[in-house]
């Protein structure tokens, strides 16, 4: 485990813990099993992308609220040595928090998808937030509910209502974007 899975562990913990929120009330709120989340909370395992946004979700945070919670607020200039990356063990989906500070609504992220590879992510994840991705390099297939939308680079999505998304990379070669995104 890195550094990062550690702290996204402990964070995971003490979120928990502040809402005095027992192992089975977080698996109820979340749909995460509760020994999945003691292996994530003792650092075993690293949790999935799908994972942290159930678990974020269930705190009423977004992925990058959590993400920004276990790495800290770095203040209103991002370096780019300080963004903090972050891998998807089961995809190998890569997260650059480019910008979040938790007393500003925007947060900016930048993500690299392999090819052949999708995550997936409840209509759970977008009830607080609206959201734009911007495709800088390659094809991105979006499943926002029922609508399918293919994006070439240069392309730019806005989610409308909250939906079930499946973000897919469907070619052999990788796939870049950017994902804006406002709290509401």
């Amino acid at each position: 485990m890195d550094d990062s899975s550690v702290r996204i562990a402990r964070r995971i913990q003490l979120e928990r813990e502040a809402r005095s929120w027992s192992l089975a009330d977080l698996a109820e709120r979340s749909g995460v099993s509760k020994a999945a989340i003691s292996k994530i909370e003792r650092a075993e395992v690293s949790p999935t992308a799908v994972i942290l946004v159930r678990l974020a979700t269930a705190f009423d945070l977004t992925l990058a609220g959590l993400l920004l919670r276990a790495e800290g607020d770095l203040g209103r200039l991002t370096r780019a040595a300080e963004q903090s990356v972050w891998r998807d063990p089961d995809t190998g989906y890569t997260r650059r928090q480019i910008y979040n500070r938790s007393d500003h609504p925007l947060e900016m992220v930048t993500v690299d998808l392999p090819p052949g590879r999708q995550v997936e992510f409840p209509a759970s994840a977008y009830a607080h937030i609206r959201q734009a991705i911007w495709v800088t390099a390659g094809e991105l297939v979006v499943h926002e509910g029922p609508e399918r939308h293919v994006l070439q680079a240069g392309d730019c999505l806005g989610f409308g209502p909250p939906a079930p998304v499946v973000i897919a990379n469907q070619s052999t070669l990788p796939c870049s974007y950017v994902v804006a995104l406002v709290r509401t």
